[in-house]
């Protein structure tokens, strides 16, 4: 009994070790296969992503400026900052009747 288990055992070990060096060489393998930029693409493609970052960092930054500010206008009742408002919901509704036109 105890000589059966020890071959399971022996036998579980082994197939685990295959399955850990077999997957160890497939991913050997398919990093073979990855074209790696050289290292002038690398650093265009760097420069994109932080010109895109430092871009959608500078919109988000004004668009919460000007929100900030609409907000304490609303708030302290200020007839410019309801006008603004208003303008805006006009314009939504008058833009979602447009495209709710053309999908139509």
């Amino acid at each position: 009994m105890a000589k059966a288990k020890a071959k399971t055992k022996k036998k579980s070990n082994i197939l685990r070790e295959n399955a850990v060096v077999n997957y160890l060489r497939d991913t050997r393998a398919e990093l073979r296969k990855v074209h790696w930029p050289s290292r002038e693409e690398a650093w265009g493609l760097t420069q994109i992503v932080l010109l895109v970052t430092v871009s959608a960092a500078l919109f988000l930054g004004l668009l919460d400026y000007l929100f900030a500010r609409e907000m304490k206008g609303l708030i302290s009742g200020s007839p410019i900052a309801i006008g603004i408002v208003v303008v805006f919901a006009i314009a939504g509704v008058l833009v979602a009747l447009i495209l709710g036109r053309q999908t139509a």
